[in-house]
C-alpha cells in the first residue's frame, strides 16, 4: 500500500512545518506528499522548493487555473494518483496524530483490499502554547454504508483513505461545491452497492480549529442540503437533521478518548 497525501496550499507555509515534522517522524515510510499550490507568493514557493529538494517524498505542482478552489486542487490530486495509491486529503493545518498511524494502517491490510478505509480525526485548539483536544470526527456505523449516511454520519475526509476501487467508481469532486464537495462525494459513492468499506478505530489525524468552512455557515448549510437532496431526494431533511444531532453528540464524548483501537469494522 502506498499513501499519497494531497495538500492544497495558498501562502500557508507557516502552518506546514507541524505537518511535515509529523510525517517525517512516521515509523512507516510508505507515503508521499503532493502539494498543489494556488497562486502563492515567492516566499511560500521558495519554502516548498527547499522542502522538496531536501526530501524527495515531497513535491509540489501549481494549481491549474481551470480547477478553481480547494476542491479543484483536490481534483488534480485525484488525477495525479497512481493505480495502487491510496489518496488522503489534508489541509495545511492538519498533522498526523501519532508517529505510527501509517504503520498501523499498513499492518492490518490484507490482500482483499476495501475501497474506503475510514479512520477518526480530532480537532485541536491552541491557547498560550497549550493544545486542547476538541470534537472527534468519526463515522458512526449503522449496519450498511448507505444507512449510515442516511442517519447523518459522514466519513471525515481528512481521516478517510480513498482506494483505487472507490476512484474507479468516482474520481472527481462535483463542481459547484465550495465547502461540502467531500460530503457529496461520499454520498454519491453510495450509488454502488458493491462498495467495500472498512472502519478502523484509529485516530489518524489532528486538525486545527477554524478555517473558511467554520465561518461560512449559511453557505455550508446550503451545500449540505444540496448534497443530501442529490442523494436522497425528498427524504433529505432526515439525514440533514441527524447530521447535526450527531455533531452535538460528538461534543459530549470524553476528550480523553485519544487512543487508537486496532479493531476493524469490516463491511461490504
Amino acid at each position: 500500500m502506498s499513501i499519497l497525501l494531497i495538500v492544497p496550499t495558498l501562502d500557508s507555509f507557516p502552518l506546514l512545518p507541524r505537518m511535515v515534522e509529523s510525517l517525517q517522524g512516521q515509523t512507516s515510510g510508505d507515503w508521499r506528499v503532493l502539494f498543489i499550490d494556488g497562486p502563492s507568493g515567492a516566499e511560500h514557493r521558495a519554502w516548498l522548493d527547499r522542502l522538496c529538494a531536501g526530501d524527495q517524498r515531497f513535491r509540489w505542482i501549481p494549481q491549474n487555473p481551470a480547477e478553481t478552489g480547494i476542491f479543484g486542487a483536490m481534483n488534480q490530486g485525484f488525477a495525479a494518483a497512481g493505480p495502487t495509491d491510496w489518496l488522503l486529503f489534508w489541509g495545511s493545518d492538519d498533522w498526523a496524530a501519532a508517529p505510527d498511524v501509517f504503520a498501523r494502517i499498513g499492518q492490518v491490510l490484507d490482500p482483499d483490499e476495501p475501497d474506503l478505509i475510514v479512520c477518526r480525526g480530532r480537532y485541536v485548539s491552541s491557547h498560550a502554547g497549550d493544545a486542547f483536544l476538541g470534537r472527534s470526527t468519526a463515522f458512526r456505523w449503522s449496519g450498511t454504508y448507505l444507512r449510515s449516511l442516511f442517519f447523518g454520519s459522514t466519513p471525515p475526509h481528512q481521516a478517510t483513505l480513498i482506494g483505487p476501487g472507490a476512484r474507479a467508481h468516482l474520481a472527481r469532486y462535483t463542481p459547484g461545491f465550495r465547502l461540502s464537495a467531500d460530503l457529496d462525494y461520499f454520498l454519491q459513492l453510495s450509488r454502488w452497492p458493491d462498495l467495500r468499506v472498512r472502519v478502523f478505530e484509529l485516530e489518524l489525524v489532528h486538525m486545527a480549529m477554524g478555517g473558511a468552512s467554520g465561518v461560512q455557515h449559511w453557505r455550508r448549510l446550503y451545500e449540505v442540503r444540496r448534497a443530501y437532496r442529490r442523494a436522497f431526494g425528498w427524504r433529505w431533511p432526515l439525514p440533514f437533521l441527524l447530521r447535526y444531532v450527531q455533531r452535538g453528540l460528538s461534543l459530549l464524548e470524553p476528550r480523553s478518548n485519544r487512543g487508537a483501537s486496532t479493531s476493524w469494522l469490516e463491511v461490504n
